[in-house]
C-alpha cells in the first residue's frame, strides 16, 4: 500500500491546509505520547523505588515513661535480634531523630524538653519476618512497643503506580484517537477537494484501489513525519529538564531509561499506522461517496 508511486502521489495535493494539519496534529500528538510516556514510566519507577525500600525496613516504636523507655529498649532489641528475618536493629540516638523532625519543625527543635518516644529501626532479610508473631513476642516482652511494618504506606504506593501506569497507557490511546480523527478529517477534505480529479482519473480507466492507494501513502507518510519530529523535540525537552536525585520524586527523574526508549522509538511508526488505517477507511468511504 505505500509503494511508491509518483503518478498516483500527484493525485494528492502535496501542500495547503491538509498538509499543514496533518503534519502539525502528528507532532503535537507525538510531542504530548513523550510526555505521557515519560511521566507514566518515571513515577512508576519510584513508586516501586519507594515500595521495595518500605518493603525491607521497619519501626518499632516505644512509648513509655521516662524511667523505663532504656529498659523496653533493651527488651525490645534482644526480641529483634532473637527474631528470623529481622537482619539488623537499632536505636535511633537522639541526633538521629532530631534529623528526622528538623524538615518538619526546622533546626531549633528543643528535642531534649520534648517527650518523644523511643524509635527503632528494623532491617529486614529478603524473606521477611512473621509481623503476626513478633507482635505477639513484643507485647510479652515490651509492651509499651508498636510494631509499624509499613504496609499501610506500601499498598497506597502499589495503588498509585498502577493507576498512574493505567493513566499513561488511557493517555496514549487519547492521543492516538485525536490523531487518528485528525487525519481523518484531513483526509476527508483532500478527497473532497479533489472531487473533479478523482472524476477524471475514473474515466481514463483508475481503479479506486489506485487513487486509495495515493491518499493513504501521503498521509500515511506525512503522519510518520510529523511524528518523527514531534517524538524527536519531545525526547530533547526531556533532557532539558533538570535531573534530580532519587529522594526529589519523578517530576526531575522523567528522562527515559531502559526499555522506555524502545516504547518512544515506536511512536512514529505507530502514528504513521493510525494514519494509514484511518485514511484507509476515509478514502474508502468517500469514493464510495463519490460513486
Amino acid at each position: 500500500m505505500l509503494q511508491f508511486d509518483e503518478k498516483a502521489d500527484r493525485v494528492v495535493p502535496p501542500t495547503g491546509f491538509t498538509a499543514r494539519l496533518t503534519l502539525f496534529s502528528s507532532f503535537a500528538m507525538a510531542f504530548l505520547a513523550v510526555f505521557a510516556l515519560a511521566l507514566s514510566l518515571a513515577a512508576g519507577r519510584v513508586a516501586d523505588r519507594w515500595g521495595e525500600e518500605l518493603a525491607q525496613s521497619s519501626t518499632l516504636r516505644i512509648s513509655a515513661p521516662a524511667g523505663e523507655v532504656a529498659t523496653q529498649t533493651e527488651a525490645a532489641l534482644r526480641v529483634l535480634r532473637t527474631t528470623p528475618g529481622i537482619e539488623d536493629a537499632r536505636a535511633l540516638t537522639a541526633e538521629e531523630q532530631r534529623a528526622l523532625l528538623t524538615p518538619w519543625f526546622g533546626p531549633d527543635l528543643p528535642i531534649e524538653d520534648l517527650p518523644l518516644p523511643q524509635l527503632i529501626d528494623i532491617t529486614e532479610t529478603e524473606g521477611g519476618y512473621d509481623a503476626a508473631g513478633l507482635r505477639l513476642r513484643l507485647a510479652a516482652e515490651a509492651p509499651a512497643a508498636v510494631l509499624d511494618d509499613h504496609a499501610r504506606w506500601r499498598r497506597p504506593l502499589v495503588d498509585a503506580a498502577a493507576r498512574l501506569r493505567l493513566l499513561g497507557w488511557l493517555s496514549i490511546l487519547l492521543i492516538a484517537s485525536a490523531t487518528a480523527a485528525m487525519v481523518t478529517l484531513a483526509a476527508n477534505a483532500a478527497l473532497a477537494a479533489n472531487a473533479q480529479v478523482i472524476a477524471v482519473l475514473r474515466l481514463v480507466g483508475a481503479k479506486d484501489t489506485y487513487i486509495a492507494r495515493a491518499f493513504v501513502r501521503r498521509f500515511a507518510l506525512r503522519s510518520l513525519t510529523g511524528a518523527a519530529v514531534g517524538t524527536l523535540v519531545g525526547v530533547i525537552a526531556l533532557f532539558l529538564i533538570p535531573a534530580g536525585s532519587d529522594e526529589t520524586g519523578f517530576l526531575t527523574d522523567l528522562r527515559l531509561q531502559g526499555i522506555g526508549w524502545l516504547w518512544a522509538v515506536l511512536i512514529p511508526p505507530l502514528s504513521g499506522l493510525v494514519a494509514f488505517v484511518a485514511t484507509r477507511f476515509a478514502a474508502g468511504r468517500v469514493l464510495e461517496e463519490l460513486a
